[in-house]
């Protein structure tokens, strides 16, 4: 999502609060809203993806808290 969009849709959450927004901005609004969702429900499942559960007594966390030691 860019910048502008991302600009666009708080735009259209200040003029909503202020004045309304008719049924145009209205759509556009939930088209925008959808998308910005769509995207950060991706991201987010790739970043959950990403996550290595290890428990405190396995050896590769000892491996790795002696090699962040040594440095």
């Amino acid at each position: 999502m860019t910048k502008k969009e991302l600009d666009r849709i708080n735009e259209l959450a200040r003029k909503k609060k202020t004045a309304g927004l008719n049924e145009e901005e209205l759509a556009e609004q939930k088209k925008l809203r959808e998308k910005f969702l769509a995207e950060f429900r991706e991201n987010f499942r790739r970043q959950l993806e990403n996550i290595e559960i290890v428990e405190p007594d396995d050896p590769r966390l000892k491996k790795q808290i002696r090699k962040q030691y040594k440095q």
